[in-house]
């Protein structure tokens, strides 16, 4: 499947308290940080920069809410972050071993919920999209293409002193990066030509995308907070637009113009707007905060946002009506050395498009997915997109 190379813009961050009066504990959804601590350049791992140097302002140059967990000792963990508490293991049949046997279709994930029993809790439900990606960490590495047979030594999209995990079960004939995990996040539209799908995550490789429902997914159901994933926006006037939910102000409206993950860095970096100099690439989670998976260009005319924020429309390479994609600060990590920071993750706003036989939406709007952080610059000429490129929109997010 050849994929759509992200017609990729920036939009920029700032945290709320810079500058601003807010209470940090009515912050009701407060995004984890990534857990990425290595710094990339444009192919391999780096000495993190210093202000000014390119590649500054890239994931790891900024701590957000830590991730911290308890293990309750009863098959729970708590995230003391979010408040909410997560069945430990997807081993659903309890027979220690995680694989294909405890995968379920997506109505029986959904509906599985309802007789959950765990530790004495009977209030599990499945996860939405957000609670779900709340727990991935890109301190994990992409083993897309490794042919092997065991997945020993690579690290996971998750915490493993806390979670149990297990990759594909290739004795089923699966790959090793079927790690899917159901949500309740069905996407509004459809993908692959017409195939009804779910937004779910994948841990063995990092992403999120529209998944056809018909396939089987890993569950770990949680309870608690149910008020995790909502946001609470404020239009400030000054084109910058406030959520009291995570507690970060946004650029109200994108770069408008395609940039590569370098220039994304340092553009974001040196921006200054509204009285703030603190401007910055957001990482993969704070963007993916700000999506909203009830939209869609194919069923409600518009990018997978708030229309209080304004996106570049573009036309994609089927010739339809399109919103760009956006470059986070955080690099997809790959397995193989040497290659292992060519990748940068971003959130695709419009369309996820890929070709297969002929080009098409393949995860949906608001699948999280990577590209090469270089290439040929897009050209748009009036709102046409030329090319297949791995550069981006850049949302600006401020810190």
């Amino acid at each position: 499947m050849k994929k759509f190379r992200a017609v990729i813009l920036a939009i920029i961050v700032s945290i709320l308290l810079s500058g601003l009066s807010v209470n940090v504990f009515s912050q009701t959804y407060q995004v984890v940080d990534t857990g990425q601590e290595n710094c990339y350049d444009e192919s391999i791992q780096i000495t993190s920069p210093n202000s000014g140097e390119p590649f500054y302002g890239q994931d790891a140059h900024y701590s957000g809410n830590q991730p911290s967990y308890t293990d309750n000792g009863d098959g729970t963990v708590t995230d003391n972050v979010t408040g909410l508490m997560w069945a430990q293991s997807s081993d659903l049949n309890e027979d220690g071993t995680i694989d294909v046997d405890d995968k379920l279709t997506y109505a029986d994930a959904l509906a599985g919920a309802s007789s959950f029993n765990l530790a004495g809790y009977t209030d599990w439900r499945l996860p939405s999209i957000k609670e779900a990606y709340s727990l991935i960490l890109f301190s994990g590495e992409d083993i897309s293409g490794f042919e092997g047979t065991s997945a020993k030594g690579f690290t996971p999209f998750i915490d493993t002193d806390y979670f149990e995990f297990g990759y594909g079960d290739l004795d089923a004939g699966e790959r090793l990066i079927d790690a899917q995990f159901a949500t309740t996040a069905k996407n509004v539209s459809t993908v692959m030509d017409g195939k009804e799908a779910m937004f779910g995550t994948n841990l063995a490789d990092g992403r999120i995308k529209g998944y056809p429902t018909d396939k089987l997914f890993y569950v770990m159901y949680v309870r608690g907070n149910t008020t995790y994933g909502i946001n609470n926006y404020s239009d400030n006037g000054d084109s910058t637009i406030s959520d009291n939910a995570t507690g970060l102000m946004w650029m109200q409206n994108d770069s408008r113009s395609a940039m590569n993950w370098e220039d994304a860095l340092s553009y974001a970096e040196n921006y200054e707007y509204a009285g703030h100099t603190d401007w910055r690439l957001p990482n993969a989670k704070e963007l993916q905060s700000i999506v909203d998976y009830t939209r869609s260009p194919s069923t409600t005319s518009f990018a997978a946002i708030d229309p209080l924020f304004n996106c570049t429309q573009i036309i994609n390479e089927a010739g339809d009506a399109d919103y760009a994609c956006y470059w986070t600060s955080t690099t997809h990590a790959f397995w193989i050395a040497g290659h292992e920071g060519e990748q940068a993750a971003y959130l695709s706003f419009g369309r996820a498009m890929g070709y297969m036989g002929s080009w098409m939406d393949v995860h949906g709007a608001g699948a999280q997915r990577s590209d090469p952080k270089i290439g040929d610059l897009l050209i748009i000429q009036p709102g046409m997109a030329h090319k297949v490129m791995q550069y981006g929109y850049s949302i600006m997010s401020v810190a």
